[in-house]
C-alpha cells in the first residue's frame, strides 16, 4: 500500500468514527485539550493553528479560552470537520474557523499564526520531524508550537489485550510510529530536529474509569482501532468482539474499568528574530 493509499484508508476510517468521536468513553480528548490549553499558556488577541482537529476538541477550548484570539482547524476528514462546525454553533463560538486540508501541505505563506498545536495527530505520519518543521513554518519566530502523544502504557492492559487477540485473529498491525514519540527523549530529539528550541515535555495521566466492558468497547469502535476491526464479517466481528470483551470484563474493579491515558505534552518555540 502507498502513501496515498494509506491516507485514503485514515480518511476513510475517521469518517466513518465521526458520528461517535466525541463519545463519553474517549473524554481524554476534551481533558486533554484542557490541559494542553493551561500548559499554553497563551495570550489572548493571538491567532492559533490546529492542525489535524478531528472534531475540534482542541480549537473549540482554544476559542474559548482566547476570546480576542481566533483559532483556525484543519483536517483531511469532511465528516470530522462537519462534527466541530456543529459543536462550535452549538456552544455559540464565533472565532474559531474549519478548513478540509491535508497537513502535509499546509497553504498558510507569511507565517500568519501565532501559535500551532498538533493533538494526538504527528504520528500518523512517518517523517514526523519533517511534519513537525512543516508546522511551524505556519508560525511566526517566537512562536509556540506543542503536539499531544500518547506514552508508551497508555490504555494498559486494554490495548494490549486488543492487539494480542487481532494477532491471534491473523489481523495486520500498523507500524508502532507513536513509540517514537512515547518518551520524553524521543519528543525532545523530534522537536530539536524539527529545528525548534526552548523545548519542554509534560508528562500526565489523563485517565478514569470505565463503568464497563462496553465503555471500552466505544473506544475501540469509535476511533482509529476501527480500522483495524473493520476487516471482520459481521458474524466474526461479533465474536471477536464476545470474547474480547470477556477478557476486559475479568480486569473489573468495585471502581469499574482503568483506562489509563498516559499523555505527553511537548512545547518549543520556533527559532529566529521575534
Amino acid at each position: 500500500m502507498d502513501e496515498q493509499q494509506q491516507k485514503n484508508l485514515m480518511r476513510d476510517t475517521f469518517n466513518a468514527v465521526a458520528d461517535g468521536y466525541d463519545h463519553p468513553s474517549l473524554r481524554f480528548f476534551p481533558n486533554t485539550a484542557h490541559r494542553l490549553a493551561a500548559l499554553l499558556g497563551l495570550s489572548d488577541s493571538i491567532h492559533v493553528l490546529d492542525v489535524a482537529t478531528g472534531t475540534g476538541n482542541a480549537a473549540l477550548v482554544l476559542a474559548k479560552a482566547l476570546p480576542k484570539g481566533r483559532v483556525t482547524g484543519v483536517d483531511f476528514s469532511p465528516a470530522m470537520l462537519n462534527q466541530a462546525r456543529k459543536k462550535a454553533e452549538a456552544s455559540g463560538i464565533g472565532n474559531v474557523h474549519f478548513i478540509e486540508g491535508d497537513m502535509q501541505s499546509l497553504d498558510f505563506p507569511g507565517r500568519p499564526f501565532d501559535a500551532a498545536i498538533c493533538s494526538f495527530g504527528i504520528f500518523f505520519v512517518e517523517d514526523m520531524a519533517a511534519q513537525l518543521s512543516h508546522i511551524a513554518t505556519t508560525v511566526r519566530p517566537g512562536g509556540r508550537v506543542a503536539i499531544t502523544s500518547f506514552g508508551e502504557n497508555y490504555f494498559h492492559p486494554l490495548k494490549d489485550k486488543l492487539l494480542d487477540r487481532l494477532s491471534r485473529y491473523g489481523v495486520p498491525l500498523p507500524p508502532p510510529t507513536w513509540r517514537r514519540v512515547a518518551t520524553e527523549t524521543g519528543c525532545v530529539e523530534l522537536f530539536e530536529r524539527a529545528g525548534l528550541g526552548d523545548v519542554a515535555v509534560t508528562r500526565e495521566n489523563m485517565g478514569y474509569w470505565l463503568s464497563g466492558p462496553e465503555d471500552w468497547w466505544n473506544v475501540v469502535w469509535n476511533a482509529g482501532y476501527r480500522r483495524m476491526v473493520s476487516h471482520f464479517s459481521p458474524e466474526d466481528l461479533e465474536r471477536f468482539r464476545r470474547e474480547h470483551l470477556e477478557e476486559v470484563e475479568a480486569l473489573r474493579t468495585s471502581e469499574g474499568i482503568r483506562l489509563d491515558v498516559d499523555v505527553l505534552f511537548t512545547m518549543g518555540t520556533v527559532k529566529g528574530a521575534v
